[in-house]
């Protein structure tokens, strides 16, 4: 059995070993593209404004009731804040109908 200070047959030193490689150099994070997600979240608001009554089914109602308010996190806080007041406001709208 090799003592603690004397490398193994990999030549290590450490008993453990390094588990998960070397630590790569830190790559930007992704950022999602401010105007493709304003683009998308006008193109729900301009569906829900268009309705009468709510023009999704259930599903759909889940969904975008989910990622509405991510999608607009993406986006500076009071823009952010801006679009989910627009959206609940045409959300209460629709259910009132």
């Amino acid at each position: 059995m090799a003592r603690h200070d004397e490398p193994d047959l990999f030549g290590n030193t450490d008993p453990q070993g390094d588990l998960f490689g070397a630590a790569e150099p830190s790559q930007p994070a992704w950022q999602p593209d401010p105007d493709k997600v304003r683009r998308r979240l006008e193109r729900i608001l301009a569906e829900a404004r268009a309705a009468d009554t709510m023009p999704w089914d259930w599903s759909q109602q889940s969904l975008y009731k989910t990622i509405f308010p991510q999608m607009a996190g993406l986006l500076p806080d009071d823009e952010a804040a801006q679009y989910c007041f627009q959206f609940e406001t045409e959300w209460e709208r629709l259910k009132a109908a």
